[in-house]
């Protein structure tokens, strides 16, 4: 065993090791030879997750700890880890995942000056990330989750010579502030009520609390409610679900392959993770699961909505994560967990594809980003091309490929709800299959097909000039493309190799970590029966239902206005101008939160300033104090004359004053 525990610590110290080398020793190192220990760090570390998930597959699970942080009367902190069939499964996500990326960023980095910063950082997010899925304990979960915000922090802002690279990475930092505070005050009344920080003896003992009420003042609060949705509203700021999405799309400041990262296997997946991790306790809260489910199904549709206009490549693939964060976090609320990992797995790839597919186009584009300036790329790119087709394709759920096995799976979960708020979820996850076709497949014809529209005059906003008049994009070297050939395979596949375990055999079921509850059971069931027993099953069954149908036509939608009918959009735009501002606003979210808060805070400290700081310290205890000593002064000043008689004259009024009041009180 004590090899296996050697192995575990293999997987997150690797990467760790590669980014204190890449940081402290860049400059001596290189270029060359940062990227290659980084990469053969990550490296070690997929190997070494392959390794545990055998270990585990075989039926070997650990939980316990490395290491004792503090020891005090009534409680032990520690590091510890937590290996079982959910952990391992993350692992090899992150993991496979954070090493196409090192790959990629070799050829998109490769004229930047921060290159060694860079390898450094996200070997260092990497590591953040394998310490937060690993963990064994709440005080663990929560290094490592404010670990993964603050690298993502430093990565958003990395040209952080771009005003707006500064403004995206504060806002990314200040709104995931705001989760941290609800998740923090989760684990507070965790370890109010239970003691201790351990997830086993907190899982163990949590059914003995469910009738119980939240020891807060003021306030009558089911206890598991409250904790519940507490830590969800962690969630809700690391997942980027509504309200506090605001900070994802500005996110794309950063370098696209920290964009790759950060949306497909790191930050915005922890949320799910989290919730499937704690589903124990989610299951004894009704409130909690119609809270969840709710808030994706909100975040899955109206975020699927503001893909529709967005012009910006990175933008619009960053608006389908949000969409697709909605559907893992309605499947967590029909406590459809495995179902939600499933999709967070299938994500990971195609979503990854999709992003380092629109950074090989950034690159052959000279990093012109607005798909207004691009059409025509097939032919110049091939690669690029049918990889971003079969990302786009698998986004959109198309039968066989990997992302139509779990996104038809949270489908038939909602349906199958009988939670408050579960028809509407329904309408949304049904709804939200149109809004993706029609927008992946905007994208998809605008960039790869019609007329060539690069190498012409372009916006103020680009960074850079973009392709010279008579110039053509190419494919670039294979750094680049190799990565997207290889997250191409499973996001084809992954998802029909996958099924049985995660859907029929319960992949989870032997797992006391996850809960596998009635409603999944029911799932498993009314897929096995009136659908399928088999993948291939599943896949020629749904073309017969209502979710292909409408994939079929947000695609043909697309291809109709943007290939065959461009005015068609335009007369749209202005015959719904009202609508279109409300998107192109984005709800107005931005502006509120910049009214409200930003110039709430900045009235509130005006106020202080002016009141507090001017009036009341420097007005009245400084300058008061220094006046009202003047004016006694003075006055004593006056009385002060030095002649004898004016004194013996107040001794005798005196004398007169204090005999008068003594007769007083006699």
């Amino acid at each position: 065993m004590s090899n296996m525990q050697n192995l575990y610590l293999l997987v997150p110290l690797a990467p760790l090791l590669g980014a204190i080398l890449a940081g402290l020793l860049g400059h001596v190192l290189g270029r060359a030879w940062t990227h290659r220990i980084t990469i053969f760090m990550v490296f070690v570390s997929f190997v070494a997750s392959v390794l545990i998930f055998q270990d585990v597959m075989a039926g070997n699970t650990f939980n316990g700890t490395v290491y004792t942080w503090l020891t005090t009367t009534d409680a032990r902190l520690e590091v510890g880890f937590m290996i079982d069939r959910l952990t391992v499964l993350m692992m090899l996500v992150v993991t496979f995942v954070s090493l196409m990326v090192h790959i990629f960023t070799i050829g998109y980095m490769k004229d930047d000056a921060g290159y060694q910063r860079f390898f450094s950082y996200i070997a260092l997010f990497t590591f953040s990330m394998l310490m937060l899925v690993m963990s064994n304990n709440f005080l663990q979960l929560f290094f490592a989750w404010e670990a993964v915000g603050l690298v993502s922090y430093l990565l958003i802002g990395f040209w952080y010579t771009r005003p707006t690279a500064i403004y995206a990475n504060l806002k990314a930092f200040l709104v995931n502030r705001v989760g941290d505070f609800g998740f923090l005050l989760g684990i507070g009344l965790v370890f109010m009520v239970f003691g201790t920080l351990d997830y086993q003896t907190v899982f163990n003992d949590a059914a003995s609390h469910a009738k119980d009420m939240a020891p807060i003042a003021g306030v009558s609060w089911n206890l598991m409610s409250a904790i519940c949705i507490l830590l969800f509203i962690g969630a809700m700021g690391k997942s980027a679900q509504f309200p506090l999405h605001v900070w994802l799309p500005d996110s794309m400041e950063g370098p696209t392959p920290i964009s790759a990262l950060i949306h497909a296997a790191t930050m915005v997946t922890a949320g799910i993770f989290m919730v499937a991790r704690m589903s124990p306790m989610f299951e004894l809260s009704e409130t909690a699961l119609s809270f969840v489910m709710v808030i994706g199904a909100i975040t899955a549709l109206f975020m699927g909505f503001l893909g529709i206009i967005q012009t910006d490549i990175k933008r619009v693939i960053a608006y389908s994560t949000l969409s697709q964060l909605g559907y893992m976090t309605v499947a967590l609320g029909a406590s459809a967990y495995s179902v939600a990992i499933f999709h967070l797995m299938t994500h990971a790839f195609f979503k990854a594809l999709l992003f380092l597919a629109a950074g090989s186009v950034i690159i052959a584009m000279h990093h012109v980003q607005d798909i207004r300036q691009m059409g025509g790329l097939r032919k110049y790119m091939p690669i690029t091309w049918i990889t971003f087709l079969i990302g786009s394709l698998a986004l959109i759920g198309t039968p066989f490929l990997s992302g139509f096995y779990s996104k038809e799976s949270i489908i038939e979960a909602v349906y199958l709800s009988q939670l408050p708020g579960a028809s509407f979820a329904y309408f949304a996850v049904v709804a939200g299959v149109f809004v993706t076709a029609f927008y992946s497949f905007r994208l998809y014809f605008l960039v790869f097909h019609g007329a060539e529209r690069f190498g012409k005059k372009h916006s103020q906003h680009d960074h850079h000039q973009g392709l010279a008049p008579g110039e053509k994009p190419h494919e670039t070297s294979w750094v680049v493309t190799l990565p997207l050939i290889l997250l191409a395979i499973p996001s084809v596949g992954i998802g029909a190799l996958a099924f049985d375990q995660l859907l029929h055999l319960g992949y989870f079921g032997d797992s006391i970590y996850v809960a596998e509850v009635h409603q999944l059971q029911v799932l498993a069931k009314t897929l096995q029966h009136e659908i399928i027993e088999h993948p291939m099953s599943m896949a020629l069954h749904a073309f017969g239902t209502l979710p292909f149908w409408l994939a079929v036509a947000g695609v043909l939608t697309a291809w109709l206005f943007y290939m065959k009918r461009p005015d068609i959009p335009e007369m749209l735009k202005h015959r719904f101008d009202f609508l279109y501002t409300v998107l192109d606003n984005k709800y107005y979210f931005d502006r509120f939160n910049d009214w409200f808060f930003a110039g709430g805070t900045r009235g509130l400290s005006s106020f202080l300033w002016k009141f507090g700081d001017i009036k009341l310290i420097d007005g009245v205890m400084v300058n008061g104090t220094a006046r009202l000593v003047g004016a006694f002064s003075g006055v004593m000043r006056n009385i002060q004359t030095g002649y004898i008689y004016h004194y013996a004259f107040f001794m005798i009024i005196g004398v007169f004053v204090l005999l008068t009041i003594r007769h007083w009180f006699e």
